[in-house]
């Protein structure tokens, strides 16, 4: 499982130089060099990485300025590519996590890029979801205590199959046991979503710090065992 990266430009020159920079370290590479198309594919699909060539390409400033607004895209890690018209400090402003100039080399741009790597695996921890087949118990208003398997877990939720209907956005509690460990958590929770045909997604709510640490380090030993070897020493609990 690589890190997924978008590059938004269209300078074929700038692709060439990052993409054998990228590929070294197991990030693929989309390009887009299209303005609609790139609000439409950060709208609809995550990316670890977001690579804006604000100065080359129409509206390219703005779109990282919008970047951070995106419900997918909102915390993925920025790379502005300046070229004169925007300063440094203009895209660090405007959300960039890292400035690279051009002209650009491909070692100028390994050194950027393996400076970030650790936060690439960090977002791609954070909504990391790892399939599940276990049991969990349910408890939501009015007074019902409910019996449904869940499918996936992540940091902040898991999706689940359930006989009985759920009120969207009611609140409880949700009890299920780490496989593997056998380590018990205790959550409150809302119900995120629900299809009406059994299958709901479930939001934690106020996660103990001691819950949240055994939460994501299970997490984090899951998302290891996917990742080629590059990437191993970096899917680390920090």
């Amino acid at each position: 499982m690589n890190l997924d990266s978008l590059l938004i430009s269209r300078d074929p020159a700038l692709l060439t130089v990052l993409r054998p920079a990228l590929e070294r370290i197991s990030v693929t590479v989309e390009t887009c060099a299209d303005q609609r198309r790139s609000n439409d594919l950060l709208a609809k699909r995550k990316f670890d990485a977001v690579i804006v060539d604000c100065d080359d390409l129409p509206h390219d400033f703005e779109l990282l300025q919008g970047l951070r607004a995106t419900h997918s895209n909102g915390k993925s890690v920025a790379f502005a590519v300046v070229n004169g018209k925007t300063t440094t400090q203009d895209a660090f402003k405007s959300g960039a996590n890292f400035v690279l100039q051009k002209p650009l080399t491909t070692l100028q741009a390994s050194r950027c890029f393996n400076a970030a790597l650790n936060f690439m695996v960090r977002e791609r921890r954070r909504y990391f979801r790892h399939p599940v087949d276990m049991p969990v118990r349910l408890s939501v208003p009015p007074d019902q205590d409910l019996t449904a398997i869940a499918t996936n877990l992540s940091e902040g939720g898991m999706a689940i199959r359930i006989l009985t209907k759920l009120a969207k956005e009611s609140r409880g509690q949700v009890r299920f046991t780490l496989p593997a460990i056998n380590t018990s958590l205790d959550l409150k929770c809302e119900v995120a979503w629900t299809d009406g045909t059994g299958q709901a997604g479930i939001r934690f709510l106020e996660v103990s710090q001691s819950s949240q640490y055994q939460l994501e380090k299970w997490l984090t030993d899951r998302l290891q065992d996917e990742m080629p070897p590059r990437l191993k020493g970096y899917a680390t609990l920090t």
